[in-house]
């Protein structure tokens, strides 16, 4: 395939007609689109990981794996191939609805390496569960007790800015919260924040059962990272609620940081 052609600009609708899709044991479809430097067996891999009690509220969705995605006004657009200006230009996924189908278009080229790539077809998939689903009770009690309790950091920016609106917290020099005594909890930000942390837990619940990582690989600048116990027992808790599926182990390991 010649490079102008790899970098053709092609209606997403018409990716769902060429690519073909498959459906992985837990019913997850997903489809791989154009030159994306990755392997079948990997995405295959990432796909078979969401446990089949996610999996089934996903079902009319598919997964399309492709180089590069883009939104050109309110149509998206996809790359077969990667190069610098269309990469500037493109997005880490697009959600599309055709008729009667759900897809999520990932770009896989904007990720620097595998880790990034499951992280980010995780963190859709929780999304998309809690869109379908919404969020356990038993978790949702969880999490505001942990909150209540004043639990150092959060699991993601959008979760610890909800939190800190819902429960009027304010930022101390040392980067952590504090209660302001006044007025009752947000509802409508202690549910963003509830869902916030719900789909970040769940995404790196997914992410532990496809693959090793340091947990502290996802910190970012914004805000401090929830401290580990407290996401131990999210994890544990979603464990409970979706066990991981055959020849997937989930585990959490301590260990000391020098």
């Amino acid at each position: 395939m010649s490079l102008a052609a790899q970098n053709e600009l092609i209606p997403a609708q018409k990716v769902t007609q060429q690519a073909p899709v498959e459906q992985s044991q837990n019913g997850i479809r997903y489809a791989l689109f154009g030159h994306n430097l990755v392997q079948h067996g990997e995405v295959e891999r990432l796909v078979q990981a969401v446990p089949m009690g996610v999996a089934a509220a996903l079902g009319k969705r598919a997964y399309y794996f492709v180089p590069l995605t883009l939104a050109e006004g309110d149509e998206t657009l996809v790359s077969a191939g990667y190069s610098i200006d269309l990469g500037d230009r493109a997005s880490c996924h697009r959600n599309v609805k055709f008729e009667g189908t759900e897809a999520t278009f990932i770009s896989t080229r904007l990720m620097d390496d595998r880790f990034g790539l499951a992280f980010e077809f995780f963190i859709n998939a929780a999304h998309e569960f809690v869109e379908t689903a919404g969020v356990p009770a038993s978790f949702s009690e969880l999490v505001c007790a942990q909150a209540e309790e004043n639990v150092r950091g959060e699991t993601s920016h959008d979760a610890w800015e909800s939190r800190k609106r819902a429960w009027e917290r304010k930022q101390t020099e040392q980067g952590e919260s504090a209660v302001v005594p006044s007025g009752a909890v947000d509802e409508r930000a202690k549910n963003s924040f509830i869902e916030a942390a719900f789909s970040d837990s769940l995404a790196v619940y997914m992410l532990s059962l496809a693959q090793d990582f340091d947990y502290y690989d996802l910190r970012e600048r914004e805000y401090p990272l929830l401290a580990a116990p407290a996401l131990a027992e999210r994890l544990r808790a979603i464990a409970v609620l979706f066990p991981p599926n055959p020849s997937f182990e989930f585990q959490i390991l301590y260990r000391k940081r020098g």
